[in-house]
């Protein structure tokens, strides 16, 4: 299966559809009147359904299993045809389009097996995808014009004693999300290099990395926090969540985040695996911050 232990949980919602057609108005009419010999076509259809949006994961090697909140199934008949509608939530790190898609059908087949003893000229048609929500794809990044500029700040990488790679790592992130005016820097943990940096940079992102433990020489957030005029304790709290998930040692980072001046202001983990984990907890969404900095408010 493919890794997702670097997403995280959000709302996930899909809708499927699938079509039975019936080939007479009697069959119609029998279903209407609970004249089936099977029984409830409708009920015992929409139990099946559900059964089949639990069952996904065991038929489909490449689906994870993911708890399913909520399935919804409604039908709309018109003339000879019976539409199946199949909603499914969850809030989880993966989408449930094929669960939707896998009940929806489930449900067809157990109306055919239901109906064919009356009717043999029963055919289900266009089993597809009708919408999807949640994820990235739901909300894509607004990035254009967003400047960057990652810092590295470590006496050893700064003294060449070190290679530099949760920096490079950021960078990237950063380019993958479409931003293309990045700059990158590596400067002892010095208070004054550090609040030169902030005090004479226009970047609308400035993300530090590095000096955000708990040692004597971890001086970044001490000297970036009397700078912001505005703490975001959610975006902090929720680096550190995601990185506590991974690593039992996240809890002893002093990640921070907040606003100046309208530039927004990240320090992170050092290391490749907390530069980065802390990246995938926050990012895309906190670029929806610069929409709401320019009066946007929340969508």
């Amino acid at each position: 299966m493919v890794d997702i232990t670097h997403k995280s949980n959000t709302l996930r919602i899909a809708t499927a559809q699938a079509i039975v057609k019936v080939s007479s108005e009697e069959t119609i009419r029998m279903i209407h009147e609970g004249a089936i010999p099977k029984g409830n076509v409708f009920e015992m259809s929409r139990a099946a359904g559900l059964l089949g949006v639990k069952k996904t994961p065991d038929l489909l090697p490449d689906c994870h299993p993911l708890p399913i909140e909520f399935t919804g199934i409604t039908y709309e008949i018109s003339g000879l045809e019976i539409k199946i509608l199949m909603t499914v939530k969850t809030i989880y790190k993966t989408g449930v389009e094929v669960e939707a898609m896998h009940g929806a059908s489930i449900v067809a087949l157990n109306m055919y097996d239901m109906l064919k003893p009356v009717d043999k000229g029963v055919e289900i048609h266009h089993i597809k995808l009708i919408s999807k929500k949640g994820g990235k794809s739901s909300n894509p990044p607004r990035t254009q014009g967003i400047t960057a500029q990652v810092v590295v700040c470590s006496d050893s990488i700064s003294a060449g004693e070190k290679e530099d790679r949760g920096g490079k790592a950021i960078c990237e992130k950063l380019g993958g999300f479409g931003l293309t005016d990045i700059t990158y820097r590596v400067i002892p943990d010095e208070p004054d290099q550090i609040r030169g940096i902030i005090e004479g940079n226009e970047a609308a992102l400035l993300i530090f990395t590095g000096g955000t433990g708990a040692g004597p020489r971890d001086q970044t957030p001490d000297t970036i926090a009397p700078l912001l005029e505005t703490r975001l304790n959610g975006v902090e709290e929720t680096m550190r969540r995601y990185g506590q998930e991974r690593m039992p040692f996240a809890m002893l980072s002093r990640s921070l985040a907040g606003i100046r001046k309208g530039q927004v202001i990240l320090a992170v983990p050092g290391s490749t695996a907390g530069a980065t984990e802390a990246m995938d907890a926050v990012f895309p969404g906190l670029f929806h911050i610069f929409h709401v900095l320019k009066g946007g408010g929340h969508d």
